[in-house]
């Protein structure tokens, strides 16, 4: 297992790197969960909601038996209590890795990474790979929810607001809201993150303007994709109170790589991992 990050700035986000052609797992780097959950003030063993953060890996390849190359898609599931997430960059030098290394067959690479990835966060792991024979059948499908994007809003706050949330007292309902207009940066590297959120709740009804307006504030927010998606589950909980409470963040890819976490008060963590068209 590598040394888990210590700061941000011990990552390698930002730097130049090489990239290794032979399996290299020694290339994942560690980040505690604890560096980004401090400022919510949340601690592992005593976390508000369940979930998964889920990320798919384009750019996979290794070389057969008799050393061909082979192409797939992966899958891969961290559970939110998992003591650790994996650098972004880091993950894309390590797949990238595999790329001159003989496997006996598919099967051998998902036991590799899922023995790696489950060291290195400190929880199992779960990894599913398509091949793109079997991916062809996988259809770009659109989240769940009525869009707040058509709603006329004046917008001027481009850091997070928790102001801004409300709810129209006496109300109750069960519902499902998305927006496409989500942006945060990279909190190392400043570069943009986009993404399509889903709200789903139980509860007082929200004020539809004020959430997409306090979604929007996260503009110019440096912070990581799960990061983001924490922060609003407990915003949301303290500005509403619902009865239960599911965020779910689909995130653009970048380095080949898509990252969608999901928060939710329910007992499971269930998902459907559903590609965006953007994505």
């Amino acid at each position: 297992m590598s040394e888990p990050a210590e700061t941000l700035e011990d990552t390698a986000l930002g730097k130049q790197s090489d990239y290794p052609r032979v399996y290299t797992p020694s290339l994942l780097q560690p980040i505690p969960r604890q560096l980004t959950r401090r400022e919510l003030h949340l601690q592992d063993d005593k976390l508000p909601f369940n979930g998964v953060d889920i990320w798919n890996a384009y750019e996979l390849s290794w070389l057969n038996a008799r050393g061909c190359p082979q192409v797939a898609i992966a899958e891969l599931l961290f559970p939110c209590t998992s003591g650790a997430l994996i650098e972004s960059k880091s993950l894309k030098l390590y797949l990238n890795s595999f790329s001159e290394t003989r496997f006996g067959s598919a099967y051998e690479v998902r036991q590799t990474m899922e023995s790696d990835l489950s060291v290195n966060a400190k929880a199992a792991v779960e990894v599913k790979i398509t091949s793109l024979a079997q991916a062809k059948s996988l259809a770009i499908g659109m989240l769940p929810g009525d869009s707040l994007d058509e709603l006329e809003v004046d917008v001027d706050t481009y850091e997070p607001d928790p102001g801004l949330l409300s709810v129209v007292l006496g109300t109750h309902r069960t519902e499902t809201l998305k927006t496409d207009l989500f942006r945060s940066v990279c909190p190392v590297t400043g570069q943009p993150d986009w993404a399509s959120f889903m709200i789903s709740y139980t509860g007082q009804s929200l004020n539809h303007a004020g959430l997409l307006k306090y979604l929007i504030s996260f503009r110019r927010h440096a912070a990581f994709h799960e990061q983001c998606v924490e922060r609003i589950f407990l915003d949301i909980i303290q500005a509403a109170a619902p009865e239960s409470l599911t965020v779910y963040a689909r995130f653009l890819r970048r380095g080949g790589l898509d990252i969608n976490p999901l928060r939710t008060s329910s007992g499971g963590s269930s998902h459907e991992n559903i590609r965006l068209i953007r994505q």
